[in-house]
């Protein structure tokens, strides 16, 4: 049963050629996720890149508006700063009504 050598050379090749085709195979397939893998990597970072940007024009709106606000509470403060509260018109109200009253004009 002893085999002749050249099938045990076609055989040695058969198999060669088997494992160089699954070898093969495999590193389609590995270079078919390699280049999925590159593909939603450069997806999620232009999507990120993205999401950056426009997080960076809020921060950028909110900044300003905030400085806006705090302008305007400024001015509204120094205004009320500058306005007569009602206690003071009230006391002054009393005082011309005295005043009035001692000089006989009501």
């Amino acid at each position: 049963m002893e085999q002749n050598p050249q099938s045990v050379q076609e055989q040695y090749f058969v198999d060669v050629n088997t494992r160089l085709k699954d070898i093969e195979e495999k590193q389609r397939l590995l270079k078919d996720r390699l280049l999925l893998v590159g593909k939603s990597l450069i997806e999620d970072r232009d999507s990120m890149f993205s999401e950056l940007q426009e997080i960076k024009k809020m921060n950028l709106k909110i900044s300003a508006d905030s400085l806006k606000m705090q302008d305007f509470l400024k001015r509204v403060a120094d205004q009320l700063a500058e306005t007569a509260r009602k206690e003071e018109v009230l006391m002054i109200q009393r005082q011309v009504d005295l005043f009035m009253t001692s000089h006989g004009k009501k």
